[in-house]
């Protein structure tokens, strides 16, 4: 807003920058983003076996593919269906057709989970697929 000021006889405008809706707007943002982080942070939960394997590079994207203990799977963190999975993966093989996928599995899930899901993902086509797994404790 600006005002007048009046030196002598003359009026001359005033300008000032009221920052107070501007911080007001930024103070609301700020507490907006510092709730939402945490909820888009957020993953499956899965209890990983160890074994006795070394870390390998991934590419910088990877494509995972998780089963929870409760016998749910997801990609990349959104729950599929098993049809959904194959659908999607060959999607993603049509387009890079040299898509690495990593399987990740709960220790308590059962085997048969395991096994269908890879038969999906290799029913899509892809040939580059990895197991997940933590380090053992003593390594």
């Amino acid at each position: 807003m600006a005002a007048e000021v009046t030196q002598g006889r003359e009026k001359l405008p005033m300008s000032n920058i009221n920052v107070t809706p501007f911080v007001d707007v930024m103070l609301v943002l700020l507490v907006i983003f510092m709730v939402t982080a945490p909820i888009i942070q957020q993953g499956v939960e899965v209890n990983l076996p160890q074994a006795k394997a070394v870390p390998v590079d991934g590419p910088e994207d990877p494509l995972i593919v998780t089963i929870s203990g409760d016998g749910r799977v997801y990609l990349n963190d959104n729950e599929v269906t098993a049809t959904e999975l194959r659908t999607k993966l060959e999607a993603i093989r049509r387009l890079d057709a040299e898509k690495a996928v990593y399987l990740r599995a709960d220790r308590d899930v059962r085997y048969g989970l395991v096994i269908a899901a890879i038969g999906e993902i290799k029913d899509a086509g892809i040939e580059r697929l990895g197991m997940m797994a933590l380090p053992l404790d003593g390594q």
